[in-house]
C-alpha cells in the first residue's frame, strides 16, 4: 500500500529539509569533486582539453534538459517515484562513468549524470513549494540556497584531496556512493508530497506551456536567473581578477574567494530570518537596486587609476547581496504556479545553467589582465534584475 501523502500544513520538518539539501547538492558535487581530476583525464585518454571539457559540457547539458523533463513528469505522476527513478539513472550512469574505457564512454556517462541527478534538485524545489506558503516558501528556500552555498566553496578542496590518492575514477564511484545514499535518504524520509487529486492531468509538455501564461512566475524567474548570472560573470573570473588583476598569491585569492562565498551564506541565513517579518517582494526590491549599485561601484573601480586591491569591497558586496535575492526570487516565482509547481522549478533551473553558460566566457573576453569585461557584465546582468524588480514591484502596487 502506497505511503499516505503528507499534508500541506505539517510544514518540513528538519530530517526532510536535509535531505532536501542533499539533494540540491547534486551539481556542486558532481562538477567541482571532478575539476581537479582533469589533466589525469586528459592524459589516461591521451585527449585534447577541450576534449575533457566535454566531460562537463555533457553534465551541465544532461542536467538543464534532465530539470525540464522530471520537473514535468514530477506535476503529472508525483514527486516520489521520478525522484527515485533519477536517483537510480544517476548511480548506473556514475558507475559507467567510473568504468568508462575512453573519452567517448565517459562524456556519455557524464550527461547520464547531469540527466538523471538533475531529479533531486527540480523535485526538491516542488516539494518545498508543496508543503509551505507564503513567507514560509521564501524562507525554505533560502535556507536551502545557504546550505547549498557550502558545497561549491568546499568541493573544489575535497576533490583535489581526493584526486592523489583515488583518481578520477575514484572520484565517481565517490559520486555513485552519494547517490546511493540520496536514494536510501529518500526511500527511508520522504513520503508522496503532491496527492493525486492535485496532479495535472495535461501532457508532460503541458505544465511547461502553463508558465508562459502567468507574467508574475515570468518576471520573478528573470529575476533569478539575471541575479544568478551576475554571480556566473565573477566566478569564472575571480582566478585572473585576483591573482592577475590585483596581484594577490593563490592563498590569498582562496581567503577572499572563501570570504565571498561566506558572505553570500549568511546573506541566504539572514533572509530567511527577516522574511518572517518583511515580505519577500519587498527584500527583494531593496536588494535588486542595490545589487546594480555594487557592480556599478565595481565597474568605476576597474576603470578608474587607483588600487586594483579596491576591486575586492564591492565585488564582495555585490555578491552578498545575490544572497538576498535567489532565494526570494524563486520562492516568488513558484508561489504564481503552485499548480505546476515542478514544472515552474524545472524552467528555474534549466534557465540558471543556461545563463551560467552564456556569461561565463565572455569575462575573458578581453584576456587576463582587466577587470572591466567582468565588471560590464555584471552591470548589464544587474541591471536586468533591478529593472524587473521595479516592474514587479509596480505591478503588485
Amino acid at each position: 500500500m502506497p505511503p499516505k501523502p503528507l499534508n500541506r500544513s505539517e510544514g518540513i520538518s528538519a530530517p526532510w529539509l536535509l535531505v532536501l539539501a542533499f539533494l540540491s547538492m547534486t551539481a556542486p558535487l558532481s562538477t567541482d569533486l571532478y575539476l581537479p581530476s582533469f589533466p589525469r583525464v586528459q592524459q589516461e585518454f591521451a585527449a585534447t582539453a577541450s576534449g575533457v571539457q566535454l566531460t562537463l559540457t555533457g553534465f551541465l547539458l544532461g542536467m538543464a534538459a534532465g530539470q525540464l523533463a522530471f520537473g514535468s513528469i514530477s506535476d503529472r505522476f508525483g514527486r516520489l517515484r521520478p525522484l527515485v527513478l533519477g536517483n537510480v539513472g544517476a548511480i548506473l550512469s556514475s558507475v559507467a562513468a567510473a568504468l568508462a574505457p575512453n573519452l567517448e564512454v565517459l562524456i556519455t556517462a557524464r550527461l547520464g549524470q547531469g540527466l538523471f541527478g538533475a531529479a533531486g534538485i527540480v523535485i526538491a524545489r516542488a516539494i518545498i513549494v508543496d508543503l509551505t506558503r507564503g513567507s514560509e516558501t521564501a524562507r525554505t528556500l533560502s535556507l536551502l540556497m545557504t546550505v547549498n552555498g557550502v558545497a561549491p566553496a568546499v568541493a573544489p578542496s575535497l576533490g583535489a584531496l581526493l584526486e592523489g590518492p583515488i583518481g578520477w575514477r575514484g572520484i565517481m564511484w565517490t559520486l555513485a556512493g552519494l547517490f546511493v545514499l540520496m536514494m536510501l535518504s529518500v526511500s527511508s524520509v520522504f513520503r508522496e508530497t503532491l496527492p493525486r487529486e492535485s496532479r495535472g492531468e495535461h501532457g508532460i509538455l503541458g505544465g511547461l506551456a502553463q508558465l508562459f501564461k502567468v507574467p508574475r512566475y515570468l518576471g520573478y524567474a528573470g529575476l533569478f536567473a539575471t541575479s544568478f548570472a551576475t554571480m556566473m560573470s565573477y566566478i569564472p573570473a575571480s582566478p585572473f581578477v585576483y591573482q592577475v588583476v590585483m596581484g594577490l598569491p593563490p592563498l590569498a585569492y582562496g581567503a577572499l574567494f572563501g570570504l565571498n562565498a561566506a558572505g553570500l551564506i549568511i546573506a541566504g541565513y539572514i533572509s530567511s530570518r527577516l522574511v518572517k517579518r518583511i515580505p519577500a517582494q519587498r527584500i527583494v526590491g531593496t536588494a535588486a537596486p542595490l545589487l546594480l549599485v555594487f557592480c556599478v561601484a565595481i565597474l568605476a573601480v576597474a576603470l578608474a587609476p587607483v588600487p586594483r586591491w579596491l576591486l575586492a569591497i564591492p565585488i564582495w558586496c555585490a555578491v552578498t547581496s545575490v544572497g538576498f535575492l535567489m532565494g526570494n526570487s524563486s520562492a516568488l516565482a513558484l508561489d504564481a504556479v503552485r499548480h505546476v509547481s515542478g514544472s515552474g522549478s524545472a524552467v528555474l533551473g534549466a534557465v540558471q545553467f543556461v545563463f551560467g553558460a552564456i556569461v561565463s566566457p565572455l569575462s575573458g573576453l578581453a584576456g587576463d589582465r582587466t577587470a572591466v569585461p567582468m565588471a560590464v557584465i555584471m552591470t548589464v546582468a544587474a541591471a536586468v534584475a533591478a529593472v524587473l524588480a521595479l516592474v514587479l514591484r509596480r505591478r503588485q502596487g
